[in-house]
């Protein structure tokens, strides 16, 4: 007859094991507050914001009024021209439009709606200015490009000067998109000062990854005091994805404009100078051209 020799275990702490690493050796694994998806892109040098949205508010009574009122006033003319056409056009007119001026300057209130920026944000050293031109019938683009990057031992390029425009906006600041769809062309008139430039078209996607995908093509100016009539199908924009060419390559939504936008990065040091009469669409019955890049198929034919 054997005996059973009966010992006493300690009671399993299983609640203070969880925060005793099994592996000592091994550094504990710290999750970011945000991950990479979540965040949003900062700019090298640009520092961090530790302040909620809410913090950024500025209550005023009196501007809360009077936006209100602007609201009220834009929903207004959203519902009477629906009733009047597309846009408040007649119906007639909308269908037979073959060239519109989207943006023109003719006054103070039309830079408004442009904003402009820099490497000065970064710490570099390139400058850009906005203002009319002579009779303030032009808008004027000048300033320095400079390409020395800034040293906080992140940048490593610089050197880029942008004017882009703002996000139109419905009532209670919603998106407003441009629908170019009846257009095939982008017309510009401007007088550069031989410099080469990127235009660079945003349209509205379905994701959030997409926000920064950027729709872009060379603006070759020719120099001199004459006037430059340039026009550039939309077939030849090409997707961008943070100044990346992207392989998988896709045509421009045409009824979802955001924004049009120039870019100057050359690394040609010195001063310049762009200055635009309008920006417009037209319809060339001549340019029978989808797509001009080649597009992959996603399940290819055996």
């Amino acid at each position: 007859m054997s005996l059973l020799k009966i010992t006493h275990h300690p009671p399993l702490r299983l609640l203070g094991c969880i925060h005793q690493p099994l592996f000592p050796f091994i550094t504990p694994f710290t999750v970011p507050s945000r991950t990479l998806i979540q965040s949003g892109y900062r700019r090298p040098g640009k520092p961090r914001e530790d302040q909620f949205p809410w913090q950024k508010i500025k209550f005023d009574l009196s501007k809360g009024l009077q936006g209100i009122k602007n609201h009220f006033t834009l929903l207004k003319n959203e519902f009477l021209g629906r009733w009047v056409g597309p846009e408040g056009k007649p119906i007639l007119e909308h269908m037979l439009e073959q060239n519109r001026v989207v943006w023109e300057f003719r006054g103070p209130e039309s830079l408004q709606n442009w904003t402009v920026s820099s490497d000065e944000e970064i710490g570099g050293q390139s400058r850009v200015y906005l203002k009319l031109g002579k009779n303030d019938n032009t808008c004027f683009l000048y300033g320095t490009l400079g390409s020395s990057p800034p040293k906080d031992g992140l940048t490593r390029y610089s050197g880029y000067c942008t004017m882009r425009s703002k996000q139109l906006l419905a009532s209670f600041d919603r998106k407003k998109h441009h629908d170019w769809s009846s257009f095939n062309t982008l017309h510009l008139r401007i007088r550069g000062d031989g410099r080469p430039w990127m235009v660079n078209i945003t349209a509205e996607t379905y994701f959030s990854h997409q926000k920064d995908d950027i729709y872009s093509y060379f603006l070759y100016t020719r120099g001199g005091p004459y006037w430059q009539d340039v026009k550039i199908p939309f077939s030849k924009f090409f997707l961008t994805h943070r100044g990346r060419i992207q392989d998988d390559q896709h045509p421009l939504w045409l009824d979802k404009i955001n924004t049009i936008g120039f870019t100057l990065g050359d690394k040609a040091d010195g001063p310049f100078q762009l200055e635009i009469d309008y920006i417009g669409v037209c319809k060339d019955y001549a340019h029978t051209e989808d797509f001009a890049y080649e597009v992959y198929k996603r399940n290819p034919e055996v």
